[in-house]
């Protein structure tokens, strides 16, 4: 008897010492606040028209779980898979599609994309080349940089200025439901507590029209069958704002689904009723998780 509760003393002595030296980087949670199993994750967010993957940029966690989620949902989709991504402009779109289509080596590619991100080639090239490989498509959806700067500079005057090839890099639906009260937009303003300054409704709105390209750029690409897998800040999904209600107040009807990145700390400060609407599944990532070179 001595011996049997010397081995329960053992094993239970052991599973604590190995539980208090875990050092877990990240969990995956539904939002009902429930750990959530990759696989059956896998499977809900496929059965989908779209799914957005709001990112930490600098996070590799995010990163990696992109690749890795990649790979899942073309096991599922095949090729009906397609990428779209904030971190390419969509005038860069025919120098992408000549890279995936391989017309030229990437070292000749870099130079003709404009804005490209500083952590490209560690987090971003290793998902255009799964395209790549795969040949799926990978649309650049994001505005380019120097529109969002006007618009923030001139507010909507701008899109009078830009001539009809500048103007189909930009949402078309932006000047018609572009509504600084919806929440992503409100907050920001809210953010600012009481120092908003002047120009707030313009910053607002350069900020919408990233949404609103993305979301028109999602939806030019996506034909009947079709599964979009884009990537963005968070900030541009989260409590299906940015693009998700640019989407579905430009077509309704789509079913989509999201999936974003918090770190522990915020993760454990969120009321039951933010986790429930921030997104479909949450990965929460250790504080102390080391930054990529945003």
């Amino acid at each position: 008897m001595k011996q049997l509760v010397l081995i329960a003393f053992v094993i239970l002595a052991f599973t604590t010492v190995a539980t208090s030296q875990s050092k877990p980087a990240y969990q995956l949670f539904k939002n009902n606040g429930k750990v959530a199993d990759y696989e059956k994750m896998i499977k809900d967010l496929a059965d989908s028209d779209m799914v957005f993957f709001g990112e930490y940029h600098n996070n590799p966690i995010s990163h990696w779980l992109q690749l890795e989620m990649s790979k899942s949902f073309f096991d599922i989709k095949g090729e009906k898979l397609f990428f779209g991504a904030e971190m390419f402009e969509n005038g860069n779109q025919l120098v992408l599609d000549e890279y995936l289509n391989d017309f030229y080596p990437e070292d000749k590619m870099l130079p003709e994309i404009t804005q490209l991100w500083s952590n490209y080639k560690t987090d971003y090239k290793p998902l255009l080349n799964f395209a790549k490989d795969h040949n799926l498509r990978f649309i650049a959806t994001n505005i380019p940089r120097r529109y969002a700067s006007m618009l923030y500079k001139k507010g909507m005057d701008a899109l009078k200025e830009l001539s009809p090839e500048a103007l189909a890099m930009i949402g078309p639906d932006l000047e018609a439901l572009f509504d600084p009260t919806v929440k992503a937009y409100a907050e920001m303003a809210d953010k600012m507590g009481g120092h908003i300054p002047d120009n707030m409704l313009n910053i607002q709105l350069s900020q919408a029209s990233k949404d609103a390209t993305m979301a028109h750029f999602s939806l030019k690409n996506f034909n009947p069958g079709d599964f979009l897998f884009h990537f963005e800040g968070s900030y541009h999904s989260n409590y299906n704002q940015g693009i998700i209600w640019w989407i579905n107040k430009i077509q309704p009807g789509l079913k989509i689904k999201s999936i974003t990145t918090l770190m522990q700390s915020e993760w454990d400060e969120m009321s039951k009723e933010d986790k429930s609407e921030i997104a479909n599944y949450i990965i929460v990532v250790a504080d102390s998780m080391t930054m990529t070179k945003g």
